[in-house]
């Protein structure tokens, strides 16, 4: 057989070409840095990818080197497998993906060691103590659902849902507002991490507001609006909070912006029956109730309370905004009776002096997940706002919710957190970088309870959050992709068809033919 060596020539210089082209180049000689300096200390690198525990399937942790060189040499290895060798001219590094991938995956539980060599204006290389991250034993979910949109103060024009391969870059649209007029694409919520059942808010002058219900690929429109959702584990209701927010504006501290609920209450949506219930437990005129999550047994509906301090229903801003504190409360329910209980105390606000908020339980039932700031409902706009933990059977066996602070926490905001399917992975938005900017993190939690220094979700381009003029909020953590159309989805959201439903009447409840009213987006 003739081998055309031009060809194989030809093909060699376009590979090589290639893989310079897209930021990397594979070195097949381990022995090329003969002579370097060695520096007693970590270079600079962002995103700060080391020191952790990352995920076995997570794409590629592409990063910065923030050191002054020339040419750049990266080695990354483990006990088992061939070292990944990267030489490049530019300091970001991006890794190959499929070597990336047969590393991870072959050294799971094991320690995951990066070199970093740099190449000085004298032409001499620096070699950086080794960075060692550890390669959890756990997956995280495949997919991260979220909302990206610009931080605002009360106008917009795009936002939406995106969805997320975490094992490679890969982002496509869930829904975007683009396909009608330009409206609000508010929560998303799923089923027990499975997005073939699924809830969207929407809000839109055009079409009116409502919620978006998914079963299966098939789509509904319900006929009002749910905010914050939460799935009972039998998919057969869903509970969620009526909100009437206020946005108003500080003239002098970091984050000017703000959210009170000026009312709000508890109801559910039972799906086969498509009707919508509240129960006098969970819509006090005298409280304001938000934030429902259910065990993952289904037993108990957790929620966040305050009492409302104000009998005015016009009020712009309350005079003592300052003092809502929300408590944790929870629920027993019945879902075969549909019948509710009495109302416990989690934690109070009284105890803990702080406003908690959001809380999210792990699908094993062990970990409660929450935030806690200074006042308020909206802890994306709070700097004081911190995650801490709950572990539910020590509770249970000592009747006290001890809880403590995270030491992933930051000085700036954390929130919108949410747990993988098999609760040893959280998300969660946080501040910490950028002030302005939400960007989502991964944190793993072990077995103890303790949860690790979380990792920036990693971009193909290292510096894309550098331009990057989006918050990303409400991650949510699925098995698998939404496979529903943003198309189908769009044209739901446009259709006159829906499920109409009779809604509780209170403040929060918009007038009946009313127009909606402007929104002040929120992150």
């Amino acid at each position: 057989m003739k081998i055309n060596y031009r060809y194989l020539y030809t093909i060699s210089i376009f590979a090589a070409a290639s893989a310079i082209a897209s930021g990397y180049a594979l070195w097949n000689n381990k022995d090329t840095i003969k002579e370097y300096t060695s520096i007693d200390r970590p270079a600079k690198i962002f995103p700060e990818y080391f020191g952790t525990i990352i995920p076995p399937n997570i794409a590629p942790l592409n990063f910065l080197v923030r050191e002054d060189g020339t040419n750049y040499c990266i080695k990354i290895y483990s006990k088992q497998g061939q070292t990944i060798e990267v030489f490049t001219q530019s300091p970001k590094i991006m890794l190959p993906e499929d070597p990336w991938h047969r590393l991870l995956n072959n050294n799971r539980g094991e320690q995951l060691y990066l070199d970093i060599f740099v190449k000085k204006g004298n032409g001499k290389w620096n070699r950086f103590r080794t960075i060692t991250n550890n390669i959890a034993t756990d997956s995280i979910d495949s997919f991260l659902v979220y909302r990206k949109i610009p931080p605002v103060h009360n106008i917009w024009r795009q936002m939406g849902i995106y969805q997320r391969n975490l094992g490679n870059f890969d982002e496509s649209i869930v829904l975007h507002n683009r396909h009608f007029q330009a409206g609000c694409i508010n929560c998303h919520s799923f089923c027990q991490n499975h997005p073939n059942k699924m809830l969207i808010g929407i809000r839109s002058q055009e079409y009116g507001s409502s919620t978006l219900l998914v079963e299966n690929n098939i789509v509904n429109k319900i006929g009002t609006k749910f905010s914050y959702i939460s799935w009972h584990p039998s998919g057969r209701l869903a509970a969620y909070s009526i909100n009437k927010p206020g946005q108003f504006f500080h003239t002098a501290r970091n984050e000017i912006r703000d959210v009170i609920d000026l009312d709000s209450l508890l109801a559910y949506y039972l799906v086969d029956s498509r009707t919508v219930k509240v129960s006098s437990q969970l819509s006090k005129k005298e409280r304001l109730e938000t934030y429902p999550t259910w065990s993952p047994d289904g037993n108990y509906l957790y929620f966040c309370s305050a009492p409302k301090l104000w009998d005015n229903r016009n009020v712009v801003l309350p005079e003592h905004y300052k003092a809502i504190k929300y408590d944790l409360l929870r629920i027993s329910y019945d879902v075969e009776k549909d019948q509710w209980g009495e109302v416990e105390t989690v934690l109070s606000a009284q105890d803990t002096g702080l406003s908690i908020l959001e809380p999210r339980i792990s699908p094993d039932g062990r970990w409660l997940l929450f935030c806690m700031c200074d006042y308020g409902c909206f802890p994306v706009y709070q700097e004081s706002s911190d995650l801490y933990l709950i572990d539910l059977k020590i509770a249970l066996q000592t009747s006290q919710s001890k809880y403590y602070r995270l030491d992933i926490n930051s000085e700036q905001s954390e929130s919108w957190h949410s747990w993988s399917s098999n609760s040893r992975w959280i998300a969660f938005s946080s501040k910490r970088d950028y002030g302005v900017f939400t960007r989502i993190y991964l944190s793993h939690v072990d077995k103890t309870g303790k949860v690790h220094k979380p990792i920036l979700l990693p971009q193909k381009d290292p510096t894309f959050y550098d331009a990057c003029l989006y918050t990303f909020s409400v991650p949510e953590l699925v098995v698998e992709p939404v496979k529903v159309t943003k198309d189908k989805l769009g044209r739901v959201v446009r259709s006159s068809r829906k499920i109409s439903v009779d809604m509780p009447i209170t403040m929060a409840t918009p007038r009946l033919g009313a127009p909606p009213e402007p929104w002040r987006e929120r992150e």
